[in-house]
């Protein structure tokens, strides 16, 4: 449990930090990265020690999650283009997500 809570206060402080200087669609990109990253570490976590053709399937799903989540938001963003700035959610959720994929594997201890 205790690196999940890592995952949210550390996606939390990234959030805040996106929303500030990025606005609102930063902020909600932000927010769709944290949870995407929670999903693909709660994916991979019980196979760290499986062997290779399971931990990669995991691995696989976990990238899966995070092209779907961006994928999604990015479709939302374009139809909807008076609710959330396509360029401002999409570098939320890129400057989110990526600090969070170096630190994964403190994530996965």
């Amino acid at each position: 449990m205790r690196p999940y809570l890592l995952l949210a206060a550390l996606g939390g402080v990234l959030v805040a930090a996106a929303a500030v200087i990025g606005g609102r669609a930063a902020g909600i990109g932000g927010l769709i990265a944290v949870a995407a990253q929670a999903v693909a570490v709660g994916l991979l976590r019980p196979a760290m020690d499986a062997p290779q053709e399971q931990f990669f399937a995991r691995w696989l799903g976990g990238m899966g999650v995070r092209a779907l989540a961006v994928a999604a938001l990015l479709a939302y963003a374009v139809t909807d283009r008076a609710r959330l700035d396509a360029l401002a959610a999409s570098l939320g959720y890129l400057g989110v997500l990526l600090p969070l994929l170096f630190l994964e594997t403190k994530f996965l201890r």
